[in-house]
């Protein structure tokens, strides 16, 4: 990829199509790495902040309770982003399909820009 990092897109209606991919695509990479830490933390036994649960009481029966809520829940999201990582890459591949019957010589140039400028996009993103 010698400087072609920068797409310019004449057609309102093939820069909606690029743009509709990199969101989803985009969207695609947040879900992974959220399921990544959910993964991390159930591995490591430890509960991230919006997933805990207050029960009252200092008993055991209290805090064994609250422990085996955390863990429904932790499971219940990694559930839930399995899910939601399904649906976008059906998304990802019908959109990567259009976008390749528009475009049937130049979708592989295009898609190398949008991914290398995504890359770029997260890798700032979590430095």
């Amino acid at each position: 990829m010698h400087g072609l990092t920068n797409l310019k897109i004449c057609v309102a209606k093939q820069a909606k199509l690029i743009f509709k991919y990199k969101k989803i695509k985009i969207k695609l990479y947040k879900t992974n790495a959220a399921i990544w830490f959910n993964k991390t933390c159930r591995i490591k036994q430890l509960t991230p902040n919006y997933i805990k649960i207050r029960i009252k009481g200092n008993n055991t029966r209290a805090q064994r309770t609250e422990n085996i809520a955390n863990r429904h829940r932790i499971n219940q999201e990694l559930r839930f982003l399995y899910i939601k990582k399904q649906r976008l890459n059906e998304q990802l591949y019908r959109i990567h399909l259009e976008c390749a019957a528009h475009w049937p010589t130049t979708w592989n140039l295009i898609q190398t820009a949008t991914d290398n400028n995504i890359h770029q996009e997260m890798e700032a993103h979590y430095n």
